[in-house]
């Protein structure tokens, strides 16, 4: 599955697109890369784009475990993150994601549209440059 990163520097927002197939490992792998990659840019806020994906091969129990799991970033509670995910099912699925994991990231948000997104974090037009 590939992903990619982008930056928004004067808003602090990490920007992580996904496309393709989605599966229990190549969500478990996109999630260990997008902490170190938050890791090494300090976002204030971030937003996970799943609207190129087109197959979600994921268990729900992978969903929930990956939920359950720790954070590793210090600000993580307090860090604004949205995921995008306008599909039906990719919606309910990550819902799912925020209930169970809402006590390690309680603000934590799940809309269908990047517009929405903005508007969760309070952004109008952010500028995202790509991350190698």
């Amino acid at each position: 599955m590939p992903y990619r990163f982008e930056f928004d520097p004067v808003n602090k927002i990490l920007l992580s697109r996904l496309d393709g197939r989605l599966t229990d490992e190549s969500m478990a792998e996109f999630h260990e890369t997008a902490w170190k990659r938050a890791a090494a840019v300090d976002p204030h806020a971030a937003i996970v784009d799943f609207s190129s994906v087109t197959e979600f091969a994921v268990s729900s129990e992978s969903v929930r475990q990956l939920a359950r799991q720790k954070t590793p970033l210090p600000n993580s509670r307090s860090m604004p993150r949205v995921i995008v995910a306008p599909q039906t099912h990719a919606f309910g699925l990550f819902r799912m994601f925020q209930i169970v994991g809402e006590p390690t990231r309680p603000l934590l948000s799940v809309v269908r549209t990047m517009n929405e997104a903005f508007a969760a974090l309070g952004v109008a037009s952010p500028n995202f440059e790509p991350l190698e």
